[in-house]
């Protein structure tokens, strides 16, 4: 005589089917990761996913009422930017040298594309943050790497945005990690030291500014090697 099917044993291999299938998934997620971020390249590696998560806006002006602080800001940034590699070739020193320096978009331009390299999404976090919420102390952070030599192309340097809050000291606006904010640190050195590590270069020296703009010498905080 037949037994009747199990509905629980039926149920168990549902389920450790479900598991095996969920864990195959998670196994290729982890293996499509880098095991550390490229230190020849400030394109990041990967897309931030924020699930619709960030508040967007018809026109940078609309974005200044909706958006209230950094955490606005950097959603926006790792939803939209796009990092744009022959225009990091075209800031690179070598074309700077050979070709004169050519202008950063500004806030508003970049809101209505936002696709460039570091600086260009350091001046738009920059000079929003400075419209929205002075307080904090929005500055850029210019870190000197060792050079790498890209395409015969020269380049050192790169930015990213800082910002207070009491005695922390926050990090975002990196092309490297769109969406991401880095802190609190107890200071901007704090920060650079783990960067370095991070990016798996070696940082020469950084500075805090108000300006991406070469305008005046700036003694710069020189790493010890």
């Amino acid at each position: 005589m037949m037994r009747p099917p199990d509905p629980d044993a039926g149920a168990a291999q549902d389920m450790r089917t479900l598991l095996a299938a969920m864990a195959a998934a998670l196994f290729a997620a982890c293996s499509s990761m880098p095991d550390a971020a490229d230190p020849d390249s400030d394109a990041p590696e990967r897309q931030v996913d924020v699930d619709g998560r960030f508040e967007d806006a018809p026109s940078y002006a609309e974005a200044l009422k909706r958006w209230q602080g950094p955490e606005d800001v950097n959603a926006w940034i790792g939803a939209r930017f796009r990092y744009d590699m022959s225009r990091a070739m075209q800031l690179s020193e070598t074309q700077r040298r050979n070709n004169g320096r050519m202008p950063i978009v500004t806030a508003e331009a970049f809101f209505a594309v936002p696709s460039g390299v570091c600086v260009d999404l350091s001046r738009f976090a920059v000079e929003t943050l400075r419209t929205m919420d002075p307080g904090i102390r929005p500055k850029y952070v210019m870190i000197e790497f060792d050079p790498v030599s890209i395409t015969g192309n020269t380049l050192r340097r790169h930015w990213l945005v800082s910002f207070q809050r009491g005695a922390g000291h926050y990090f975002f606006a990196d092309s490297k990690r769109p969406g991401h904010i880095a802190g609190p640190y107890a200071s901007t050195r704090d920060f650079i030291a783990e960067y370095a590590k991070y990016r798996g270069r070696q940082i020469v020296s950084f500075r805090a500014l108000d300006t991406y703009e070469r305008r005046v010498r700036t003694l710069a905080t020189r790493q010890p090697r």
